[in-house]
């Protein structure tokens, strides 16, 4: 398998973590697309939409959207449990992340760590939607450790992505203690740097 990516996206990263911490082998090739590296027509051939992270895997087919990815390579396994319900469960944490939480979280810090823009350069709105998506989270773990069930699932490894570098686009985790300490146990089991 063939992962092209960006080791600064959380979309990558969250493929790349499922995939290693699910033991599966691959070649990475990092995509820069502030370049245009997504938009060749090499790489559009294999992606239409021209976004990473995008997978080729060994049979030729090329598969994008990091959480289908991540659904994918997950099926059969613990971070994917085969009960339909918890599935479903999972699917609504997957669609949430990239509606509520993605858009502005990550957005945010897109403007500031990409772009090199100024924290005043981020919509209000953007920020109130991502105060809000991070604050659902802090309620959501004030009463349990992980977002579906009694342990790590896809649906953690795609918001911890960019939650745990939410300070890099104005967001302040320092009030929101539980939200944290999910972040902490995410990173243990995922095996990543603090």
């Amino acid at each position: 398998m063939h992962i092209f990516g960006d080791h600064g996206s959380g979309n990558c990263l969250k493929v790349k973590w499922t995939a290693d911490l699910l033991g599966l082998p691959y070649r990475w090739t990092e995509i820069d697309i502030l370049k245009g590296e997504s938009r060749t027509p090499d790489f559009l051939a294999m992606n239409p939409a021209g976004q990473v992270p995008t997978v080729l895997f060994d049979d030729g087919r090329a598969l994008g959207e990091s959480n289908a990815i991540m659904r994918y390579l997950a099926r059969g396994s613990r971070l994917l449990p085969d009960d339909p319900f918890v599935q479903a469960k999972i699917d609504g944490w997957l669609f949430w992340e990239q509606n509520a939480h993605e858009p502005n979280v990550a957005g945010a810090r897109f403007r500031m760590v990409y772009l090199h823009q100024p924290a005043s350069s981020v919509p209000e709105a953007m920020r109130v939607r991502g105060d809000a998506a991070l604050d659902r989270l802090e309620a959501h773990f004030a009463g349990a450790d992980w977002l579906v069930g009694d342990g790590l699932t896809i649906a953690d490894i795609a918001l911890v992505a960019y939650t745990r570098v939410a300070h890099e686009g104005g967001f302040d985790l320092g009030p929101r203690p539980a939200l944290r300490g999910w972040i902490t146990r995410c990173e243990k089991a995922l095996g990543i740097a603090a």
